[in-house]
């Protein structure tokens, strides 16, 4: 899990996705679509033309909510996308 980092404050991962194209940043965009809507699991998202960044935060809204596995699995999931 060496591509996403884990912040503290708040606790959360993050990832940036950068992109040659629009297209290519349009369909990874529409493939994350697909894997939320199916996993029911959705991240905060921003992007432009050619990048996406992507923050998972613990799916419990509690103070001292964790990481869990499943948004670990989530970012395993998102990063096979471009596998």
């Amino acid at each position: 899990m060496i591509k996403w980092k884990q912040r503290n404050h708040p606790i959360r991962l993050e990832r940036r996705f950068e992109f040659e194209s629009y297209e290519a940043t349009r369909d990874f965009l529409e493939s994350l679509g697909a894997l939320s809507e199916s996993k029911k699991i959705f991240p905060d998202i921003s992007f432009g033309s050619t990048y996406v960044n992507i923050t998972l935060r613990p799916e419990s809204e509690e103070q001292d909510a964790q990481m869990t596995d499943v948004e670990f699995k989530f970012a395993s999931e998102i990063d096979e996308i471009l596998d």
